[in-house]
């Protein structure tokens, strides 16, 4: 079995999971930046691995359609697009990683943490004017104050 993990999972963790275990260069990073003292372990028995661009820009368009765009990290997006490339299990308690891959058909398994049980669409409010957006921008288009994601309604 095949499966590529987050850094949320690898912390959820006490052992790694049987099999061909996988992650990003920015899931190590991650680790590293937290001190994980169980990376020292780990580290020979991971398998470090990019996602191919045309994964990745698949995983930003759909992060872009569902509004996951401005909750995803830059390491988040790869992991995704890693597991789309492998057809691995991806082990994740990051709840928009999870969202994201619900609606793109990768199969996921939270670790530490339950699945979500539904998809959540997001819509930006600007902080300013309190005008919505169904797309994340870096300002408020209008008044050019910040914007916060909130569920969608429809």
């Amino acid at each position: 079995m095949r499966y590529v993990l987050d850094t949320s999972a690898l912390f959820a963790m006490q052992d790694l999971p049987p099999g061909e275990v996988f992650v990003t260069a920015g899931v190590i990073a991650e680790l590293r930046k937290y001190e994980d003292p169980r990376l020292r372990f780990w580290e020979d028995m991971l398998h470090v691995s990019s996602p191919s661009p045309a994964s990745l820009d698949k995983v930003r368009k759909a992060a872009s359609r569902t509004g996951d765009d401005a909750r995803l990290s830059p390491t988040d997006m790869e992991v995704l697009a890693l597991a789309i490339d492998l057809k691995a299990e991806l082990l994740t308690d990051d709840y928009s990683i999870q969202n994201l891959a619900r609606v793109m058909g990768v199969r996921y398994r939270g670790v530490g943490m339950k699945e979500i049980k539904e998809v959540v669409r997001w819509k930006y409010r600007c902080t300013g004017c309190r005008k919505e957006w169904d797309e994340n921008y870096p300002d408020c288009p209008i008044c050019g104050s910040p914007l916060r994601s909130s569920r969608s309604r429809k």
